[in-house]
Parts: C-alpha cells; structure tokens; sequence
C-alpha cells in the first residue's frame, strides 16, 4: 500500500503495523495490555460500577484494538469519534466498554477479581501480564507505539519516542528496549516521562522488531542517500578550501618572484629559477601542474614545487 506523500513518517509506519496478523493469543493480550496503559481510562460510575473508556487520534489503531478485544475476550466495545476542544477540534475515536465488558478486560489483564458472590474488587490499576516471551515483548512494544509513540522524519533526524503517562510504565519501556539490546533515553515533557532512541540503528532495529519491514527499507534508503549527501558536501567543501588555499599559496609564490626581481633582478638567478619565476608571474593563477607542462622541458608537480619554494626562501632572505 503506497505511503501518502502528505503523511508522516510515524504515519506510515503505524499504518503497516496495523495491518501485521493479530498473533498468538498471549500476543494479542500483550497488545491489548500495552494499549490499556497508553490510551486506557478506568470510570467508576453510580453505583460503584467500573467501566473502561479508550481515546484514540490513530484511526487505523481504534480498528486494532477493536479487532483484539472481539477476537481475545469476546467483547462488544462501542466505536464513535468526537470533537476534543483541547486539541484545536481534532477528531479522537473514543471506544467504550459496558460494565460486563470491562468486568472481562480487568479481570484477563489482571488488573482485578470477582468474588463468590460476583463482587469485582480492583488489584491494581495497571494491566500485569508476564512478558517473558520474545514474541509478548515484540508485542507490547508495538502496541506501546500505536498507542503513544511516534518518531522523526529519518530525513531531518534520528529519534524514535514512546510517552508515558507514568514512571511505571517508563520503566517498562526501558526494561523491554534493555532486553532487546537497546538503550533508551528518558528526559521529562510536559510532566511526562519520554523514553527515546536517538541512533539511527537502534530505531532501524526497532522498526524490524515491531514488524515494520517496509518502513525499515524505507529508511535505508533515506540514510544511504543522507550519507552521499553528506559525503558530496564534505569534498565539495574541502575541494574549495584546497582551491583557497592553492590560489594564497601561488599569490605568495608570484609576489616572491616580483620582490626578487626588484631587489636583485631575476638575472641573478639560475637559469632554472630564472625560468620558473618567469612562468610563475605571468600565470599567478595556475596550478603546479599546469605550470609545470609550461616548461621546456615540463616538469613534475614536485619539481615546480621545489623550485617555487627556493624562490619563496630566496625572497624571504632579501628581506
């Protein structure tokens, strides 16, 4: 499916990642856990009744989580959008689960327990689930993503980030990235934990690991041709300093010549010297190379600089 030029980078990347196979069912609990802790909100209504409420910007990732939840627990969540005034009317998709509904969410996330008599008590407000799997870990990573992450434009800069609501779940994040050999940066936004990757091969990596093959072919591309720009502007600068200082040095070459020929005349000098002093004034701007095939016989460029630097030493001691 073609990336749309107008779309973001992190865009593209979480529309191929919402399209990957829901996966195994501890996978899928995985998924649904992480996206719990990013964009999830327990209520509790009259009564003491609990429900679970989702706010979503990603469309495409409201889809997911409504696929996991009827396919993992059975569960029937109601999907609308609406208008948020705090985000200049963007439109965010709000996924609501009825009290029975979020009575089964809870209790497969662990996050609560029903009695005897069918009393819920809540045991902690964060999902817990085991991530000792590669295949769980991959998942909640993913999911975390969709949920609260996003990243750079590989072409203006190298930087991956998940925002966490709480310092749980950032030590969570940095705890997975560890175990996949990654090192995570933390730093504080807005009151909220930021977990990042800033190298350009931890984020290539981590997209592989999410399951972002073509996004991470996608960024290839974008580094290779960022590093022959970048090549290309080294030498072109480089290639300028050395005309700067080719054109200093034959400037200096040329006015030891004149002083040498106002001083003591040129005559004074072997024919050899004599020779190339001569070249050298009436050409100031050309190259050794060039001057030396000016010469009868040419020269080398290693004998045209000997002898342009005898004539800078002969200057240098008339003065």
């Amino acid at each position: 499916m073609p990336r749309d030029q107008n779309q973001s980078f992190a865009g593209g990347v979480k529309d191929e990642l919402i399209r990957l196979p829901m996966g195994k069912s501890c996978c899928q609990i995985s998924e649904i856990g992480a996206l719990t802790r990013t964009s999830g909100h327990l209520q509790v209504r009259g009564g003491g009744r609990l429900t679970v409420t989702y706010r979503m910007e990603h469309t495409g990732t409201a889809r997911r989580l409504y696929q996991l939840l009827k396919t993992r627990l059975q569960v029937s969540p109601v999907l609308r959008y609406a208008q948020s005034p705090r985000l200049g009317g963007r439109r965010t998709w709000v996924l609501s689960l009825n009290e029975n509904d979020s009575r089964i969410l809870l209790e497969a996330l662990h996050m609560a327990e029903t009695d005897e008599e069918g009393r819920m008590t809540i045991r902690r407000t964060v999902p817990r689930h085991p991530l000792t799997r590669q295949c769980c870990r991959r998942a909640f990573l993913r999911a975390a993503f969709l949920g609260a992450g996003t990243m750079a434009n590989p072409e203006k800069s190298y930087h991956m980030e998940w925002r966490a609501e709480d310092e749980r779940l950032a030590e969570a994040l940095r705890r997975l990235l560890e175990k996949a050999g990654m090192s995570g940066v933390s730093y504080e936004r807005k009151g909220k934990t930021v977990v990042c990757l800033k190298r350009a091969e931890q984020i290539s990596d981590m997209l592989a690991l999410m399951g972002a093959s073509s996004s991470v072919l996608k960024m290839e591309n974008i580094r290779v041709n960022r590093q022959t720009r970048l090549r290309a502007n080294r030498a072109a600068n480089c290639d300028e300093h050395n005309s700067e200082r080719m054109l200093d040095a034959a400037q200096r070459q040329a006015r030891a010549c004149r002083d040498i020929s106002l001083r003591v005349g040129l005559f004074t000098l072997p024919q050899a010297l004599r020779e190339m002093a001569r070249v050298r004034m009436e050409n100031p701007e050309l190259s050794l190379a060039e001057l030396g095939e000016m010469m009868d016989p040419p020269l080398s460029k290693s004998a045209v600089n000997h002898r342009l630097r005898r004539l800078v030493e002969i200057a240098d001691r008339l003065e």
